[in-house]
């Protein structure tokens, strides 16, 4: 396809440049398994796209719902060119499972394409080390899409896994390095596409799409040496038939499946969810649930929320309001789920006064966004701001209390938000003041 855009013949893409020797990997004879080939890559292709998909889409919807555009929430420096697209999309409140699903989708996607992409990479890796290394404009530019292909891909998904188990060996901030790397890969991803596109249709016609998965072991053979240079030149006798490989693959997809819906869904499956990054015990109590976030790690004692504690709420006059005020006032008891960026969600009962109502007291019932303000003095989240929709919601509490007791200080005690399909972090803990705001 290259070739022909730029005009090339493909016997003569060599540059006047001093040949490597063939040793080791870069010898083509070095892979010698007769399982790769255009076949089994396209097999491994096909099956990864919907996911990458799948994993994507979830991704762009996961960053409208941080609502970037408005007071404190863009964690990614600007949305650039997309900013119109996010200023349009407004995330609703009005499906309380809405963050929860689509993060659960995100993860379990995520986790579904690791074993494809790897044995995508081990089909293919004879294709990395191929010489020379660039041939001509054309192969350069594949050769270049190639590497930010793999090398994308095996950030964004590394990076994600790291994230969900609260491991960061790094320097850099995750959010943004994790979004924009993600466009980087779907954009090599796009390129890489269209260029392997008659390859996959080829390799389909020829072989079948799923014959080659009913030759048992003694029946596996390469494919021709002339249909691809990843297939092996000199291949060892199988060790495996691809309907074997292919299980395998599928079989740890599957099993990944299972444990990463164990976290995201609850309930019986909890106890699966193996790679829960804080265990399946979170004591006893009406508090024993996910803590994303504990007092200590955030800087907030038991002076600042002891009985001094007030919360300042703003909007055309000014409330200042202690704990003991806000239980006097009328409360609301809704059944909601919470949902954490990492995948995990929770569905407690929680108890507390309606936004809409505080809004209604400091006159900001026409306010168009809500900014909330913790007693963490510093770090991510210490801060969010809510929509119309998401603060107007009659669901929408600041809670105090949680399945019938108070809330405990690690879940935000003594009063914390909650809105339904809000992203975890964006319910913010140990409130500290309120301020609404109009146009």
């Amino acid at each position: 396809m290259l070739d022909k855009a730029f005009r090339e013949r493909p016997d003569a893409r060599r540059l006047p440049l001093p040949q490597p020797p063939e040793r080791g990997p870069f010898r083509r004879g070095f892979w010698r398994s007769p399982l790769r080939g255009p076949w089994l890559a396209s097999l491994l292709s096909a099956a990864l796209l919907p996911l990458i998909i799948i994993t994507a889409v979830t991704g762009f919807l996961s960053h409208v719902a941080y609502e970037t555009e408005l007071t404190g929430n863009s964690i990614t420096g600007s949305d650039g060119i997309l900013a119109p697209v996010y200023r349009a999309l407004d995330w609703p409140a009005g499906w309380a499972w809405l963050y929860a699903v689509n993060q659960g989708l995100h993860i379990v996607a995520g986790f579904a394409a690791a074993p494809l992409l790897l044995a995508k990479l081990w089909a293919v890796i004879p294709k990395l080390w191929e010489r020379p290394a660039v041939r001509s404009a054309a192969h350069a530019i594949e050769r270049l899409s190639l590497a930010l292909l793999v090398g994308g891909a095996l950030f964004v998904f590394v990076t994600g896994v790291f994230n969900i188990q609260i491991y960061y060996p790094w320097d850099f901030s995750f959010v943004p390095s994790h979004y924009y790397a993600s466009f980087i890969f779907l954009a090599a991803l796009a390129f890489h596409i269209a260029l392997k596109l008659p390859v996959m249709r080829k390799a389909f016609r020829e072989n079948g799409v799923l014959r080659p998965l009913r030759e048992d072991l003694a029946g596996t053979r390469a494919e021709a040496p002339s249909a691809s240079e990843s297939v092996a030149t000199e291949p060892e006798p199988a060790t495996i038939s691809r309907r074997g490989f292919v299980a395998v693959v599928g079989g740890t997809s599957v099993g990944l499946t299972v444990m990463m819906a164990g976290q995201s869904i609850g309930g019986p499956l909890r106890d699966l969810a193996l790679l829960a990054p804080r265990g399946r015990d979170y004591g006893s109590g009406p508090n024993d649930f996910q803590v994303n976030k504990t007092a200590a790690t955030a800087g907030v004692t038991s002076a600042q929320t002891g009985p001094s504690w007030t919360v300042e709420v703003t909007g055309r006059r000014k409330e200042t309001l202690t704990r003991d005020e806000l239980l006097a006032m009328p409360q609301a008891t809704h059944e909601l789920p919470i949902a954490c960026v990492e995948g995990w969600s929770t569905t407690q009962t929680w108890t507390g006064v309606p936004l809409a109502a505080l809004a209604r007291l400091v006159g900001a019932e026409d306010a168009e966004e809500l900014t909330v303000e913790s007693l963490q003095e510093a770090g991510s989240f210490r801060d969010a701001s809510l929509n119309t929709a998401q603060f107007s919601d009659p669901r929408s509490l600041l809670a105090l209390q949680v399945n019938g007791a108070d809330l405990s200080l690690d879940h935000g005690f003594p009063a914390r938000v909650i809105v339904p399909g809000l992203p975890g972090v964006h319910n913010t803990k140990w409130v500290a003041t309120m301020t609404f705001r109009s146009a």
